[in-house]
């Protein structure tokens, strides 16, 4: 596919498989369309290695941590389970909303915590709101003892976001999804990895092993969740879809 931007004329051309189509540059398709290029080479150049929160590396562009913290706010969860640590900037990042909202806590999990990380992390002045568990997200001892941490009736959210072939988001939606609220989520992230298998850091197989056909899989198996981008809580312009590196994460618990 090509694309050619005339900041003159005010069009965005895109000629795919020999078919042209001429948009208005500042359309909401042109938009779309540059956006979703933009995420290909930011991503290729490690735009999401950019930013922290509060001090630790957060690897999230910040379009997917605002509207996470819009799902977050809304829902309200007593506890977010998430899996994959690294840095632990996303768990600083849930747990500074649990301060701000008076409620909530997390409980992290990776199969390897690394020292630093974990004295970072564990010195922190958020740390009071974290738990972290060392061990595979999807061994049966491990999803034993997040299970053990969560009460019964409290409102729970799960984002998934360790490794990211589709057999393991696949064991990991199977592993968890029971914990899950009623409308609240669980959340199949980094599912771009299926437009990125054509970018020099991208590998091939990514097309169709990622975690967006993962959760297409589960919800097959799972009518009582539906595959749904959270409705956005403030929008005075004509556009609908997030900008994202989460298409098809949002799994909503009927």
């Amino acid at each position: 596919m090509k694309l050619v931007i005339d900041t003159e004329e005010k069009t965005l051309v895109i000629n795919n498989n020999e078919k042209e189509q001429m948009l208005d540059l500042y359309s909401k398709e042109a938009f779309e369309f540059i956006s979703h290029q933009w995420l290909k080479v930011g991503w290729n150049q490690k735009y999401p290695y950019t930013f922290s929160w509060l001090g630790r590396p957060i690897i999230q562009i910040p379009e997917d941590m605002i509207r996470t913290q819009e799902v977050i706010y809304r829902v309200k969860p007593d506890v977010i389970v998430e899996t994959g640590i690294a840095h632990g900037g996303s768990l600083i990042y849930y747990a500074s909303l649990c301060k701000i909202m008076g409620k909530g806590r997390i409980i992290g999990v990776d199969i390897e915590i690394r020292p630093h990380n974990r004295q970072v992390i564990e010195s922190h002045e958020l740390f009071p709101y974290i738990t972290l568990i060392e061990g595979s997200s999807i061994a049966e001892n491990i999803v034993a003892t997040v299970k053990s941490l969560i009460k019964p009736h409290e409102t729970v959210l799960v984002i998934l976001d360790s490794n990211h072939i589709k057999a393991h988001v696949l064991a990991e939606l199977n592993a968890y999804y029971a914990l899950v609220s009623p409308n609240s989520y669980i959340v199949a992230t980094d599912g771009s990895m299926q437009y990125l298998y054509d970018v020099p850091r991208g590998t091939p197989e990514w097309i169709s092993d990622n975690p967006t056909e993962a959760a297409k899989e589960f919800v097959k198996a799972h009518p009582e969740f539906v595959i749904e981008q959270p409705e956005w809580g403030f929008n005075e312009s004509e556009l609908t879809n997030n900008i994202t590196h989460w298409p098809q994460a949002w799994l909503r618990r009927k």
